[in-house]
């Protein structure tokens, strides 16, 4: 079995705001959030626990890991996209200066490089390339970003990447995948 698992809610500066994989921690919110995520993971037994090594993921694996005393593993390759120097600021604010330029993330997803970072095709194959290399008949757990989650959704549903935001869970969820 493995499991998909989205961070909590980030710190209430940053939400908002295009963050990827800019590294913040957790909301008031979210650290509650993360206590109920790591009961139920421990309640799952995972063999290993893989995770982004963005704060917002290794909490929740840390603290798992340390219930279990299970192998933990960070691996970039679960990291949100690279918005480039989209990064921090306000979704309104990249808006106003770009127009209608950030649908190319799903309109050119082989060309468009939003801020200047990772096109939605890069993403895609970084993180298939983490999934393809999971150990084999274990049962895993992943914290991750809503991007990564959706880009092995989407591919198990043979998807076109357009349709990838229809893939992406809320926060602080688990999704399971047999």
């Amino acid at each position: 079995m493995i499991w998909l698992v989205r961070h909590p809610p980030v710190v209430l500066k940053w939400q908002h705001r295009c963050y990827g994989k800019s590294d913040m921690g957790l909301s008031r919110e979210g650290a509650r959030m993360a206590k109920f995520l790591v009961r139920q993971l421990a309640a799952r037994s995972p063999d290993v626990i893989i995770h982004s090594d963005r704060k917002r993921t290794r909490i929740i694996a840390d603290r798992t890991a340390h219930l279990l005393s299970v192998e933990i593993v960070a691996d970039h390759r679960w990291q949100e996209r690279n918005f480039g120097n989209w990064e921090g600021r306000s979704w309104n604010a990249i808006y106003r200066e770009t127009g209608d330029a950030m649908d190319g993330m799903l309109d050119d997803p082989y060309r468009f490089r939003p801020g200047g970072g990772e096109t939605t095709g890069e993403l895609v194959e970084r993180v298939l390339d983490g999934w393809r290399d999971l150990p084999k008949q274990k049962n895993i757990a992943i914290i991750t970003h809503g991007g990564p989650i959706a880009a092995v959704l989407g591919n198990r549903a043979k998807a076109p990447l357009r349709s990838l935001p229809d893939f992406i869970p809320k926060t602080a969820t688990i999704t399971n995948i047999g």
